[in-house]
């Protein structure tokens, strides 16, 4: 049976929460998560990759059971989210590492991977969007938002954090929604529904922007180290279509991409598939 150890350290004084398995001398993948949900989404796929690899799963900033510090005392923007994630990496001595994004997991990871490009060994994206392209009509009022950020237009953003919303983030586009465990939104919603993580997340819809700013750069990093590349797509996601998962082959023509018939969360239907395709990917 796999070990997985569940850990917080302090980084630079922000506590942030992780899971790690595997043989911690073996080949290293950090796995980032993406919105609304925490590293508890890859509870299946850890113990699937831990006999062979060394699997590192943070909560970002603000997520699970990271510090979640007040807008006050911490600007929740993905800039400074990654830059959290990037000191983690240091302050647990991970030297060099593959990366597996999903959703606000893939700017997080490509901000590590334009900092430090020498770190990145490999990139697994699993409906980790970097090409406009990929953003789907479902991002109309948060695109909204970005051009006007009122408070009209804020308020209407809290659609996405309601538990109804979280649901059918999970189930759209999956063939069998009964396949679908309750656990991940139902911790999703929990965590949503902390004090002051509505705002938290209404900032960090509006700092979204921030990332399609960095698409090009995302690409020149693409284009200019080409490292080696999995893009695994739901291909029924509702915000990241799948067109963005084929544009990565414009800009490294080795990246291997293959799409799976489930929507966004494809580890809650795929797990097995998904680690087979790792595995045999980076084998």
């Amino acid at each position: 049976m796999t070990k997985v150890s569940f850990e917080k350290v302090n980084v630079d004084g922000f506590n942030v929460f992780y899971r790690e398995a595997g043989p911690k001398d073996g080949s290293t993948i950090l796995l980032l998560h993406g919105f609304p949900s925490s590293s508890h989404m890859f509870r299946d796929l850890i113990p699937l990759l831990a006999s062979r690899f060394h699997v590192v799963a943070p909560d970002l900033p603000g997520f699970g059971q990271s510090d979640m510090p007040s807008r006050e005392k911490f600007r929740y923007t993905f800039d400074n989210i990654a830059t959290v994630i990037d000191r983690f990496t240091e302050v647990i001595g991970l030297k060099k590492f593959s990366i597996y994004v999903f959703d606000y997991g893939a700017p997080t990871g490509f901000r590590l991977a334009l900092k430090h490009p020498e770190r990145i060994t490999a990139v697994i994206s699993q409906n980790g969007n970097a090409y406009e392209e990929g953003l789907s009509e479902g991002w109309n009022p948060i695109q909204a938002y970005w051009k006007n950020p009122s408070d009209a237009n804020r308020a209407a953003l809290r659609q996405f954090l309601t538990p109804e919303a979280t649901f059918w983030q999970y189930t759209h586009g999956v063939s069998d929604a009964t396949a679908v465990s309750p656990d991940g939104y139902s911790l999703d919603n929990f965590y949503l529904a902390r004090p002051g993580s509505d705002e938290v997340q209404l900032d960090l819809f509006g700092d979204y922007k921030s990332n399609v700013a960095l698409y090009p750069k995302f690409q020149d990093y693409f284009r200019m180290h080409k490292p080696r590349m999995l893009a695994i797509w739901g291909k029924n996601d509702p915000f990241f279509l799948p067109p963005g998962a084929e544009a990565f082959r414009r800009d490294n023509p080795n990246a291997v991409v293959k799409f799976l018939d489930t929507g966004h969360f494809a580890l809650e239907t795929h797990a097995d598939h998904i680690a087979e395709e790792i595995r045999n990917f980076l084998s």
